[in-house]
């Protein structure tokens, strides 16, 4: 499986592997806005205490999740539809690649404690170096030992736990609220309920965001190996996009829940505007890069000419409305923030699972054609976007009128 064969492999089993990790990764968020809210108010004991629960609990998740990667890789893949040609390396690369699962975890929560102290440098170096690795080693082992999917899924699992190491000698030596001691990890029964309380809605929304990508991923499929890895390649430049996004999410989450915390409700608005207008403006001029080049960025990965225009076809209908993710992922990043987790969960889990399964076995049941598939994408997002807002606006008022938690 060389090129674009291996596209539809890979992002079928990249669907399963989101679907299964996103409700633990979410939990991570839960720890970022109690860690934050402890720090904002002050309150040391608290934050180095929901910070020792956070990674114990991060370690328990990852095996956990490796357990169920392994038992449920065959059969979701097949569920999905995936072509038989494929199913092996998804079911293989699946398998190895769950082995990784406490890495990802632990790296994911500690990365999460570091931003509540405002230290993304860190994080970064961690992930610049697995990537240079990540990169290094796939040749390595593809070119030199013709692991194929194997190697790939080595690589990947090689990678995450070195970087993981990195992230918790970081925090291992670090002098502030979040450092680690061996002797002090344990689960407390408050610092979980209140890491839950916020975490778990947002790891349901992930989840079912996902488990909704599953169902447009099997009536992907039924369009053939060239329409999947064409959206497989067109992927890669969403995913571009959405890290603008989701970088700007992270920062509201984390500064809404201090200033919160502190009670600097002003601070709080100004977060909000900030990270809006700043991840609209970035993920607008990073969407048009990839619209006006599409056919030479899609070039990059296929020459050949059914994939080559599928995935022109998905970034024509995808990227020119990628903006509208900004309203319900930053709105959501700061309800969060505020401690409201589970009113932008629901609305997302309605606007981007019920509405695009309405939309898949109703809408493309009558109009089946590839355009009308990806037309979901845009119509979701405005849906959502303007719940989430309407919903930020009226409970921020409510927020700011009660005490808040430390």
């Amino acid at each position: 499986m060389k090129g674009a064969c291996m596209a539809p492999f890979l992002i079928s089993a990249f669907k399963v592997i989101n679907m299964i990790i996103n409700l633990f990764v979410g939990i991570s968020v839960g720890a970022n806005v109690v860690v934050s809210n402890c720090i904002g108010s002050g309150n040391e004991e608290k934050a180095r205490s929901a910070a020792h629960s956070s990674m114990l609990l991060a370690a328990i998740c990852g095996i956990l999740i490796l357990f169920i990667g392994l038992a449920v890789s065959e059969p979701v893949l097949t569920l999905m539809d995936t072509p038989e040609d494929v199913l092996p390396y998804a079911v293989q690369y699946l398998r190895i690649y769950s082995i990784g699962m406490p890495f990802i975890m632990i790296y994911n929560f500690g990365a999460s404690l570091l931003r509540c102290i405002g230290d993304t440098k860190r994080p970064l170096m961690c992930l610049i170096f697995s990537g240079v690795l990540n990169a290094g080693l796939n040749i390595f082992l593809v070119v030199v030992f013709h692991l194929d999917v194997a190697g790939v899924a080595i690589a990947t699992v090689i990678s995450n736990a070195l970087s993981t190491a990195m992230v918790i000698v970081f925090l291992l030596r670090e002098k502030s609220y979040v450092r680690i001691e061996m002797r002090r990890l344990a689960i407390r029964r408050q610092d979980l309920s209140r890491i839950l309380r916020v975490g778990v809605p947002a790891g349901l929304q992930s989840m079912v965001f996902s488990f909704s990508n599953v169902f447009i991923q099997s009536e992907l499929n039924g369009f053939g190996t060239a329409a999947v890895a064409g959206s497989a390649v067109a992927l890669n430049y969403e995913n571009f996009s959405y890290f603008v996004i989701s970088a700007f999410s992270q920062a509201a989450v984390t500064f809404t829940s201090q200033n919160y915390g502190a009670r600097r409700y002003g601070r709080c608005r100004s977060v909000f505007r900030i990270c809006m207008s700043m991840a609209a403006v970035s993920t607008f001029i990073m969407s048009w890069v990839f619209i006006l080049g599409r056919g030479f960025f899609s070039s990059i990965f296929t020459s050949d000419p059914d994939v080559l225009a599928y995935s022109v076809e998905r970034l024509s209908i995808v990227l020119p409305l990628y903006i509208l993710i900004v309203t319900y992922d930053t709105g959501g990043a700061a309800l969060r923030g505020l401690g409201y987790s589970m009113t932008p969960a629901l609305f997302t889990i309605f606007g981007t699972c019920v509405f695009r399964l309405f939309w898949v076995y109703v809408i493309c049941r009558i109009y089946p054609r590839f355009s009308m598939l990806m037309a979901v994408y845009p119509i979701s997002w405005a849906m959502t976007g303007a719940a989430v807002l309407t919903a930020y606006f009226i409970l921020r008022r409510k927020a700011f009128a009660r005490p808040s938690a430390s």
